[in-house]
C-alpha cells in the first residue's frame, strides 16, 4: 500500500499511525496499578484514581521524548509533541504544558521544553509526524509519565520492579506425604502456598536450583549453587503462606543492593519439595512470585539451522531478565553487587533483546562513585557510555559525565612512555580519591590489573593448558590488557569530545592515542613471532594478550593472520567475561565459522555446558572445577545474546540513535537465521537463508532509518537483486555493500 494511501487509511478510520512512544528512554509505557508491585501481565489502564502506582518514575526535569514509527513512513520532516495535564486536555489535541507546534527535524526524539513540570504528578503527551510531501499524520494514541517526588536520589529514571506469579510446570507425588515441583526455570523468587490441614502441623519445605537423581533437590550443590529446607507450622484449616527466606549476613556485609521493600525479598530456586503433608496437595497451591525488572519477551526472537545454537540463544536471553532482579546489573546472587565488566556485558545483552536503556544508565550512575578494584574495569565505564549514546541518540549521559568519564581514563597513571601502571606508585591518596576510591574492596586498596577471572585455580585439562582463567598470563609493570582498554578509551573518549564540540579534548585525545599506539606496539609487540607479549618483560604470550589487542585495533594488519592462528590455537583459554572480547576479535577479524564454532561447542567450557549441567541461566564460570564457588546467575556468561545481534547478524548502529545502522550477517556454515531485534527506531527484522544456487535476505527497515546491508560475495553468486531488481553494489573485504537503504521491507538475492 502506497504510503498516502496508507495515512488517507487511518485518517479515514480514525485511527492513530502506529507510534510507539517512550519518556525518557523508558520503553515500557507509564502503566497504573491499584497497589503493590505490578504485574507484568496486567492490562494498560488509564490515570483515574489517587494513590496510584506507576509503573514509570521520571527524574529529569527536561525528559527525553522519543517514539517510533512504522515502516510504513520510511522518512519524517518534522514532528508535533503535545504534552497535557490531563488526558481531557489531551484528547482535545491541547497541550497546557507543551504544544512544540511543528518542528522541522528527521528525528525521533526531542527534549521536553514546556513549563515547568511539577514533581509526583501524571503528564500525558502524543505526537505526530509529517513526511517528505509534508503530509501530516494523525496524532499517536496518548500515553502518561509520572514526574519523580522530590525525595527521589536517583539520577536517571527507571521503573520500579515487575512481579509475574508462576504455576509449577511438574508436581509429582513422591511418597504417601511428599511432592516434588518444577517450575521448568531458575528466578529469584519467593513462594506462595495455600495448604489446608486438619490440625496444627510441621512440614518441611525444599527449595534449590539443581536436582540430583530425579524427583530429589541436590543438598550439596556447591558453595554458593542455592538449597534451603526450613520448617513451616499449618495451622488447622485453609491458609496462605509466604516463605520468610533467611537473611544472608556474610553478603550484607558487604554493601550489596538490597532489594526495595515493596518487593520484598527473593531466593533463586528451579525446585520445590513439600514434605510431611498430610492433605492432597492441590494443583494450585504453590506459585511462585518471580521479581524482574520490566522485561518484553516479545521484544525479540532467534531461530537458526543450528538446534545448539537455539538453545544458547534461550539460555542467555533468559539470563538478561532472571537477573534484574535488583533493578541493577549485579554480579548475581552470591554477592549482589554492581561490577562494571558485569554491567558492559549485560548492557549489550539487554539491548540485544529488548529496548531497555534506564537500567544499564542506573548502575553506571552507581558504579561511578562505587568503583571495585580491577584496572580495567574501571576503564569499561566509557564503553558502556558510549553504548549508550550510540543506542539511544541522547547525549544526556555524556553530557553529564564527562569530567567523570575522564577520570576513569586513569591517565595520571601514565609513564614516560605513554602507557599506563598501577605498578609504579602513582596511586596516590588524591588520585584514587578522584575515582571515588578512596576506601578499600575486598580487603585491597587500590586498583589492581585482573586480565580474567577468577586468576588462580587448580585444574587443568584437555582444553586448557594453566590453571585460573588468565591463559597462564605474566604479571608485568606494564600490562597489555589494561593499555589494549586504555587505547579503546582514549578513542572513544575523542568521540565523546567531538559529539560535545570540546575542540580542544578532540586534539588532545586523537594525539594520546596515537603515542599509546606506538608505545603498544614498541613495548609489547614481539619481533620475531609477531604476537603481544604479557608485559614489557617476559616472553609470554598469552590468549587475553593478543585477543583485547585484536578486539581493540592494535594489531598490524601484517600481524593479523599470525594472531588469528595463535588465538585459535588457545581455544576457549579464558572465561565467560573473556569470551565476549575473544568473540567481538573472532568476528571483527572476520572469524566467523571459528567463532560459531566456540559458540557451538559441546565441550566442557562452553555454554551447553552450562545447559548440560541443569542450569537455566548463565553460570559465573564454565564449570564447577573451574570455580567451586560459582553461582548459577551470573548474566556476565551471556555474551552471545548481544554476539549473535551484533556480529552473527551482525545488527550495528553506525550513528547515535541507529538513524543508519548496519546488517551485516556472518552465519559461518549455518544454512538459515531468522532475527527480530529492538532499537529505539523499532524492531529489525531479519531472515538469511543460503542454498546452493542463492543467498536471500529479507529485511525490515524501522521508520525513520535507513541501513547499509552486506551480503557475503561468493564468485558462484555474482549477480544481485534488490527487490527483484538487479543492483550495482561496492565489494569491499568479501561483502557486497548496499548502503543508505531506506525504511521498509526489502529482499536482496545473491545468485
Amino acid at each position: 500500500m502506497a504510503l498516502a494511501s496508507l495515512i488517507v487509511s487511518f485518517a479515514a478510520k480514525g485511527q492513530p499511525p502506529p507510534f510507539h512512544l517512550r519518556c525518557d528512554l523508558l520503553p515500557h509505557t507509564a502503566t497504573v496499578y491499584k497497589s503493590g508491585i505490578p504485574d507484568s501481565t496486567a492490562p494498560e489502564r488509564a490515570v483515574q484514581e489517587k494513590n496510584l502506582y506507576l509503573f514509570a518514575k521520571i527524574l529529569s526535569e527536561k525528559p527525553l521524548l522519543s517514539w517510533e514509527t512504522d515502516s510504513a513512513l520510511p522518512v519524517t520532516t518534522a514532528y508535533q509533541i503535545l504534552v497535557a495535564s490531563s488526558r481531557q486536555l489531551l484528547n482535545q489535541d491541547k497541550g497546557d504544558y507543551w504544544d512544540s507546534k511543528k518542528v522541522p527535524s528527521r528525528s525521533s526524539r526531542a527534549t521536553y521544553s514546556g513549563k515547568s513540570l511539577l514533581p509526583g504528578k501524571v503528564y500525558y503527551w502524543k505526537v505526530r509526524v509529517w513526511d517528505e510531501k509534508n503530509r501530516k499524520t494523525p496524532f499517536s494514541q496518548g500515553t502518561s509519565f509520572v514526574t519523580a517526588q522530590k525525595d527521589e536520589k536517583d539520577t536517571f529514571s527507571y521503573h520500579p520492579l515487575a512481579a509475574q506469579i508462576q504455576e509449577p510446570q511438574q508436581i509429582n507425588q513422591t511418597g504417601p506425604n511428599s511432592y516434588f515441583l518444577d517450575f521448568g526455570k531458575d528466578a529469584l523468587s519467593q513462594l506462595q502456598l495455600q495448604l489446608n490441614s486438619s490440625q496444627a502441623d510441621t512440614i518441611w519445605i525444599e527449595v534449590g536450583e539443581l536436582t540430583d537423581k530425579p524427583f530429589s533437590i541436590d543438598k550439596n550443590p556447591g558453595r554458593n549453587i542455592r538449597y534451603l529446607k526450613i520448617p513451616l507450622l499449618l495451622k488447622k484449616g485453609t491458609h496462605n503462606y509466604q516463605i520468610q527466606w533467611p537473611e544472608n549476613v556474610k553478603r550484607n556485609s558487604r554493601n550489596p543492593i538490597l532489594m526495595p521493600g515493596y518487593a520484598g525479598e527473593v531466593y533463586p530456586f528451579r525446585y520445590v519439595t513439600i514434605q510431611n503433608y498430610k492433605e492432597r496437595l492441590a494443583p494450585d497451591a504453590v506459585r511462585r512470585k518471580i521479581i524482574f525488572y520490566p522485561f518484553n519477551s516479545e521484544a525479540s526472537d532467534f531461530a537458526s539451522s543450528d538446534t545448539i545454537l537455539n538453545q544458547v540463544w534461550d539460555l542467555c536471553k533468559y539470563s538478561v531478565k532472571a537477573t534484574s532482579f535488583t533493578g541493577y546489573y549485579v554480579d548475581g546472587d552470591r554477592e549482589r553487587i554492581p561490577y562494571e565488566a558485569d554491567a558492559l556485558i549485560n548492557q549489550l545483552s539487554h539491548y540485544a533483546v529488548d529496548a531497555e536503556y534506564s537500567m544499564a544508565r542506573r548502575t553506571m550512575d552507581y558504579l561511578l562513585y562505587h568503583p571495585t578494584w580491577p584496572t580495567e574495569w574501571s576503564l569499561q565505564n566509557i564503553l558502556i557510555a558510549w553504548n549508550d549514546y550510540m543506542y539511544t541518540g541522547d547525549d544526556g549521559l555524556i553530557k553529564k559525565y564527562y569530567p567523570q568519564l575522564q577520570k576513569k581514563l586513569l591517565m595520571e597513571l601514565a609513564g614516560p612512555n605513554g602507557l599506563i601502571s598501577t605498578r609504579t606508585n602513582k596511586q596516590t591518596d588524591e588520585f584514587l580519591a578522584s575515582i571515588h576510591m578512596s576506601g578499600k574492596f575486598d580487603g585491597r586498596r587500590g586498583l589492581h590489573d585482573n586480565v580474567d577471572w577468577p586468576q588462580t585455580g587448580d585444574f587443568i585439562g584437555s582444553e586448557k593448558e594453566y590453571g585460573g582463567e588468565t591463559d597462564g598470563f605474566v604479571y608485568q609493570t606494564y600490562n597489555p590488557v589494561i593499555n589494549a582498554f586504555y587505547y579503546r578509551n582514549l578513542i572513544l573518549i575523542r568521540q565523546i569530545a567531538a559529539v560535545l564540540k570540546r575542540t580542544d579534548d578532540e586534539i588532545f585525545y586523537t594525539q594520546k592515542a596515537k603515542e599509546v599506539y606506538h608505545s603498544f606496539q614498541n613495548v609489547f609487540r614481539d619481533e620475531e613471532t609477531s604476537l603481544i607479549r604479557d608485559g614489557d618483560s617476559t616472553t609470554h604470550s598469552s590468549l587475553h594478550a593478543n585477543m583485547f589487542a585484536l578486539a581493540f585495533g592494535l594489531i598490524r594488519p601484517a600481524d593479523r593472520e599470525k594472531v588469528l592462528t595463535f588465538i585459535k590455537s588457545r581455544r576457549m583459554a579464558c572465561s565467560v567475561y573473556g569470551a565476549q572480547f575473544l568473540l567481538d576479535a573472532l568476528y571483527e577479524a572476520g572469524e566467523d565459522q571459528y567463532a560459531l564454532e566456540l559458540m557451538t561447542s559441546t565441550a566442557q567450557r562452553s555454554w551447553y555446558n552450562m545447559i548440560r549441567s541443569g542450569s537455566t541461566i548463565t553460570m559465573e564460570a564454565w564449570d564447577k572445577v573451574y570455580k567451586p564457588n560459582l553461582d548459577l546467575n551470573h548474566a556476565w556468561g551471556a555474551a552471545p545474546a548481544n554476539i549473535i545481534v551484533r556480529h552473527l547478524v551482525g545488527i550495528q548502529p553506525l550513528s547515535p540513535g541507529f538513524e543508519t545502522f548496519q546488517v551485516k550477517p556472518q552465519i559461518g556454515r549455518l544454512t538459515s537465521v531468522s532475527l527480530i531485534t529492538p532499537t529505539i527506531k523499532g524492531p529489525v527484522l531479519v531472515k538469511y537463508n543460503k542454498s546452493k544456487r542463492a543467498d536471500q535476505m529479507e529485511i525490515q527497515i524501522p521508520g525513520g532509518a535507513t541501513a547499509n546491508i552486506y551480503i557475503q560475495y561468493s564468485p558462484e553468486k555474482p549477480n544481485l537483486l534488490l527487490n527483484g531488481k538487479p543492483t550495482a553494489a561496492s565489494l569491499k573485504n568479501g561483502f557486497f555493500i548496499l548502503k543508505n537503504i531506506p525504511a521498509g521491507k526489502h529482499t536482496i538475492i545473491a545468485n
